[in-house]
């Protein structure tokens, strides 16, 4: 034997055996194929050996992750064009549109101790996403979107991965379940049948059922996304709500609760600050607390956000009850509260474990060949205690419910209000959209409101201030305080949602929510049955501004401000701009009209927006010139500029009817850039040269009367003359010529492709799509058919009235399980 070469052996094994033993100790994230060399690092060690005691294993979800905003993870885009489309995963099913969602899900169950990993589902073609744990720890709850299918329902397993059950069913989407401590489930859902009102993609609002699927009803009516409805610990439900009543449509989504049957909601933490959307918030065991990302702005894709504690005892308008706990930069989502120093959480390198100091450690990430999917929603796989059950106090039977207002005067910025000075409430309704094109408002408003509001009619205050009123349940409603002429005093710039048969209340208007109304006597309110809604009949409740508006106008208005005569340089005319008429505009960029607008502010102070505050309220009032219009037509103004002033009063006017001119641009700097811009000229300041005010003053009803042909027009060649000595001399110009001929281009197209307003319109493809989709319109309807646009909005909203059902009615499966009612009988619609 050669003892040299034998102990040469020896310790190059020695040294294999000891540097394999030494990868195999040093601590890394766990992988599919790492069970067998798996350690725990140091901090989740210390974690394991503390408050994940007890805890082996955590469940979480992989899939593709969404590109879009933070809402667009499911269904899809309502056309194929835009920004918003281009970020999609390929053709939908219908053929017509683009998938939100990507192929690829699993469930997961990870071992922290051993590193062991076991997949429940594992289909490359579908999507797996939001698993909850049940209360006893031996089931899953989760959404899923099987491979070959478009959308995702809900589904519960066993944790050893039998027994999968699919609960809902249906063409829509169901997402982020949540159990209830009643044995029923709450999640989010697109059987709301609406879009986003400022983008492509569809809506999902809060619904409940049964733990079998059943009884399966609406809860939230709102416009835009209610998400990641969670349990606190005294059974209501957490979840964020996003809504831009008069104001910015990327500011304000914030946490509110819900009582598990729907009543009682009410805002939690946040609906004062914008600038963050509050997403993906649980309840800190043993505290009061809660986890929630916080995403910055508008929020990121998925929920990414900072991981922040929120402390609720201060109330829910105090910022600094706020603490950030993950570090700098750094963003996660799905957090999940084991105490408050340890919480699992996720972002695209995998699952980590973070203490209280944002300190985190990597503990599962996924293998090279499957990162075009991400983690997602890591829960402790445990049994968790039960919440209180809080008894309903919705009676399905009944299409009303009852709200208490117990002082109106009671409130933040209320001064300069005397008592006695509100005398009644304007009741509106926010519409949803069928569908949306954009990222903008257009061409319902210019820079204002994203969506129409319905004139429900008016209920009285008494002379304390209290209100006592009965409206119709499951409708997103919002309050104007009126004064004795019906001009607005101050507006909710939020909505109420009411749950049948529930009876709630408020103690003022934008009172603090940390204290109650005052102990008096009694609210005269009280004394009698709660006032129905006494509608205002001869007002359209939706009002349309060409049909309703604009004949106002031209009876008292048009003799002095027309394109020929345009006394203070207004134009009042009903002609058709590219994208709306002269008048609309006018009345807009002048200020003829005070909304909200679409900015980051709430509870603005008194008279400072709606008719009270809309210039052309008061120029109407029978003081100007020889303008006298009648109450009903000053009524039906009034009540246009407190339904946010729109210019159509149909949704079938999104997408079409909106027709650019191709304007010499290049030719017309050159002769006219060097006075417009914007810098003043002597006694007067030259319009600013860009592409909206040129736009705007393209008139396509008659082209020759385009402002942008006849201000640099000389008057002697039937011109207005405001540009001097004249920058066309006359109409042989070959730029005039040029302008004239663009702005005959798209008044040709309007001529034969219309807008909402003229003889023959008929909608886009993608506005009858979805009506079809949603058994509004018929699904044999021939391209040549007639559509009712107005009739077709009306009955697309009444679709979603309820109309007072028993649970047992509403089951799953059929064609009412989608909606809370549907209208079929078209002797309910107007004539």
């Amino acid at each position: 034997m050669n003892v040299k070469s034998t102990g040469r052996r020896t310790a190059k094994l020695l040294a294999i055996l000891v540097a394999g033993f030494i990868l195999i100790m040093s601590p890394r994230p766990a992988r599919a194929a790492d069970a067998a060399r798996h350690t725990p690092g140091e901090l989740l060690a210390r974690m394991l050996d503390g408050p994940l005691d007890g805890v082996d294993e955590v469940v979480f979800a992989t899939r593709v992750s969404g590109r879009d905003h933070w809402y667009v993870s499911f269904g899809y885009y309502s056309c194929d064009y835009g920004p918003g489309p281009e970020r999609g995963f390929g053709q939908y099913p219908d053929g017509e549109t683009l998938r939100g969602y990507g192929d690829g899900g699993r469930l997961c169950r990870l071992n922290l101790r051993t590193g062991e990993l076991k997949r429940l589902i594992d289909d490359p073609d579908g999507g797996v996403r939001d698993p909850q744990m049940h209360y006893d720890g031996k089931k899953i709850l989760f959404s899923y979107r099987k491979g070959g299918t478009p959308t995702y329902h809900l589904y519960e397993i066993n944790i050893d991965g039998s027994e999968l059950t699919q609960l809902t069913h249906g063409p829509d989407d169901d997402i982020e379940p949540t159990y209830l401590p009643d044995g029923g489930i709450m999640f989010g859902s697109s059987r709301c049948r609406r879009f986003v009102n400022c983008w492509y993609s569809r809506v999902a609002t809060l619904y409940r059922c049964d733990a079998d699927g059943n009884n399966l009803r609406m809860v939230s009516s709102n416009n835009d996304h209610d998400n990641t409805p969670w349990v606190l610990h005294d059974g209501r439900v957490l979840y964020m709500r996003w809504e831009y009543v008069d104001r910015s449509q990327v500011h304000f989504h914030h946490l509110w609760t819900v009582n598990p049957d729907g009543t009682g909601q009410m805002t939690w933490y946040g609906n004062e600050f914008g600038g963050t959307a509050m997403l993906d918030a649980k309840p800190i065991p043993d505290s009061n607390k809660v986890v929630v990302s916080f995403s910055p702005g508008h929020g990121r894709p998925e929920h990414m956000g900072h991981v922040t504690i929120v402390d609720p005892s201060a109330g829910p308008d105090i910022r600094p009850v706020t603490k950030k706990i993950s570090k700098g930069n750094q963003m996660f989502r799905d957090p999940y509260a084991i105490t408050e120093e340890c919480f699992l959480v996720a972002n695209q390198q995998g699952i980590s474990v973070m203490d209280g100091d944002g300190n985190t450690e990597l503990v599962y990430a996924l293998e090279t060949d499957e990162r075009h999917m991400e983690c997602h929603e890591p829960r402790p796989l445990r049994a968790r205690p039960r919440e209180p059950v809080i008894g309903s106090q919705a009676d399905l039977s009944k299409e009303t419910g009852e709200l208490v207002l117990a002082d109106i005067y009671n409130g933040r910025n209320m001064e300069g209000i005397e008592r006695g000075e509100i005398k009644k409430l304007l009741v509106l309704e926010q519409l949803p959209e069928p569908v949306h094109f954009s990222g903008g408002m257009e061409p319902l408003s210019i820079g204002g409101t994203f969506t129409m509001a319905r004139v429900l009619g008016t209920v009285p205050v008494e002379p304390d201030g209290s209100a006592y009123m009965e409206l119709p349940a499951l409708r997103s409603l919002f309050l104007v305080a009126l004064d004795k002429d019906d001009l607005s005093v101050k507006r909710m710039q939020s909505f109420v949602t009411i749950q049948p048969g529930e009876r709630t209340s408020c103690a003022g208007c934008h009172e603090q929510r940390s204290r109650t109304a005052p102990v008096g006597a009694g609210l005269t309110a009280l004394k009698h049955p709660p006032h129905k809604v006494s509608p205002i009949s001869d007002v359209p409740s939706v009002i349309d501004f060409p049909r309703d508006i604009q004949p106002i106008l031209d009876k008292h208005c048009l003799e002095c401000h027309n394109p020929d005569r345009r006394e203070g340089s207004v134009d009042l005319s009903g002609d058709h701009t590219p994208k709306y008429t002269n008048s609309y505009w006018t009345i807009v960029k002048r200020g003829l009209v005070a909304d909200g607008r679409n900015q980051p502010y709430s509870n603005r102070a008194a008279r400072t927006i709606g008719s009270s505050a809309s210039r052309l309220v008061q120029l109407i009032d029978g003081s100007h010139y020889g303008a006298k219009p009648t109450e009903l037509e000053r009524k039906t103004v009034r009540l246009w500029t407190d339904t946010s002033a729109t210019y159509p009063g149909t949704y079938a006017a999104l997408g079409c009817g909106m027709y650019p001119v191709a304007l010499p641009y290049e030719t017309m700097v050159t002769r006219c850039g060097s006075c417009h811009d914007g810098k003043s000229k002597g006694d007067r300041v030259a319009v600013r040269f860009d592409v909206n005010s040129l736009q705007s003053r393209c008139n396509l009803s008659r082209p020759e009367k385009s402002l942008v042909l006849r201000a640099p027009l000389m008057k002697e060649e039937g011109g207005l003359g405001l540009c001097g000595n004249g920058v066309l001399k006359n109409t042989t110009d070959p730029l005039y010529q040029a302008i004239l001929s663009s702005i005959r281009v798209s008044a040709k197209r309007l001529a034969t492709e219309k807008r909402f307003d003229m003889p023959g319109f008929r909608p886009n493809k993608h506005y009858v799509r979805e009506m079809k989709r949603f058994g509004i319109l018929p699904a044999d309807l021939q391209p040549d058919d007639p559509i009712d646009v107005y009739q077709t909005d009306e009955r697309y909203w009444r679709s979603f009235w309820y109309t007072g059902q028993s649970n047992e009615s509403l089951q799953p499966g059929g064609e009412d399980h989608r909606l809370p009612a549907r209208i079929s009988d078209s002797a309910h619609l107007p004539k």
